[in-house]
């Protein structure tokens, strides 16, 4: 197993210098869902919703989120996002809407974290557009699908 890279010889929280790698394209995919109660999702897909249309404010969120990830988590690097896609496709079997994220950029560094955050925020943003007549709605199975790029190249999750 690899060491924590965002620790110094002393144990002490550091940002990792990159400035020395070159840059390279890098593309990072990830998930999560977010379930709901069934008349919640109606609600959601027929679009009657009183704040607005809940599935194209949580794209917006979720692109906003990407481009901020470096001003929320401590130690990742500000970096320049060449693309941002946002997919929310609902699940009427298990009442849920499933986020996917796609970042990528060409520079020294991932993008996972950016790919994580942009799914967290949009599922975050459907559940305050409607936690009015939904409080039990649970987000779940958020993590890293895949990555491209950069020294370690290709990472898939296996199943």
């Amino acid at each position: 197993m690899s060491k924590l890279t965002h620790l110094n010889e002393s144990g002490e929280a550091h940002m990792v210098d990159v400035g020395g790698k070159p840059a390279t394209a890098r593309e990072a995919v990830a998930e999560g869902r977010i379930r709901m109660q069934p008349a919640t999702l109606r609600l959601i897909l027929a679009g009657g919703h009183k704040k607005g249309d809940v599935l194209a404010v949580a794209r917006v969120a979720g692109i906003m989120a990407a481009k901020k990830t470096a001003e929320l988590i401590p130690l990742c690097h500000p970096i320049a996002l060449t693309r941002v896609e946002i997919e929310l496709v609902s699940d009427e079997k298990q009442n849920a809407v499933l986020c996917r994220a796609l970042t990528a950029t060409t520079g020294p560094t991932g993008v996972e974290m950016e790919a994580l955050t942009a799914v967290q925020v949009a599922l975050l943003t459907i559940y305050d557009m409607c936690k009015a007549v939904d409080r039990g709605m649970t987000m779940t199975d958020v993590g890293l699908v895949s990555k491209t790029g950069g020294k370690s190249g290709t990472w898939l999750r296996t199943p």
